[in-house]
């Protein structure tokens, strides 16, 4: 396997007025190319900041993170938007889907940012509904889906690209049991058919049992890992 993710001493503090807020402290960490992994740990340990900055949507106080061997510390906004654009895809607890836009039109809303043909990206994500279970409802509106069916757009939209990574914060945690079952055998399929590497943050047993290997966070650091 190649290695896609390395993370090389981050350390990550906020400020709160005056106050200065550790959220990680010197974290190391590698991930190779198709694994399927997962940040655990309580509210506060740093699962969704460290999250945030793998993704390049936050910046590290010390420390380097590498996305197949790009350093995002040293690539312009543009470099950074462009990586986020073509080889990260995310999926997030609330969907974020946009409420005006049909399934279809979430679905392929990153291939429209690329400025991918209409009718080309039409039939991609025409095909990519079907395979996530959504075949025949490309027209229906969020409002018009269960938080099954939504999530499953956000999939849909994440791997959309063919992303060589995808974020996933806390993805099954608006949804009851099965339908996160249902949710994690499609992420796994599409991880095994596809070579997608997930990592996910999770507090859900179900995607701790699933994960490949999982990443335990305490206090900003990891306190140990888990292989499956």
């Amino acid at each position: 396997m190649n290695e896609i993710v390395k993370l090389s001493d981050v350390t990550k503090v906020y400020r709160q007025g005056k106050v200065q807020v550790p959220a990680l402290s010197g974290i190391n960490l590698s991930i190779q190319k198709g694994e399927f992994i997962a940040l655990a740990g309580p509210s506060g340990s740093g699962k969704t900041t460290m999250l945030n900055i793998i993704g390049g949507l936050d910046q590290p106080t010390e420390g380097s993170v590498c996305i197949e061997g790009n350093s995002l510390g040293t690539m312009s906004k543009r470099a950074l938007s462009r990586l986020r654009l073509h080889r990260i895809g995310f999926i997030f607890q609330s969907y974020n889907l946009i409420p005006v836009f049909t399934a279809l039109e979430n679905a392929e809303f990153v291939l429209l940012l690329q400025k991918q043909h209409a009718e080309k990206r039409r039939q991609k994500v025409t095909a990519l509904l079907e395979e996530v279970g959504l075949g025949g409802l490309e027209s229906r509106l969020p409002a018009e889906m269960s938080g099954g069916q939504q999530q499953r757009v956000a999939i849909a939209r994440s791997i959309a690209s063919e992303p060589a990574l995808v974020l996933a914060d806390e993805p099954t945690a608006n949804v009851d049991s099965r339908t996160a079952a249902d949710l994690l055998d499609l992420m796994e399929k599409l991880n095994r058919t596809k070579s997608i590497t997930f990592l996910f943050s999770t507090h859900d047993p179900a995607v701790m049992e699933r994960a490949h290997r999982l990443v335990h966070l305490k206090d900003g650091h990891i306190d140990r890992e888990t292989v499956r």
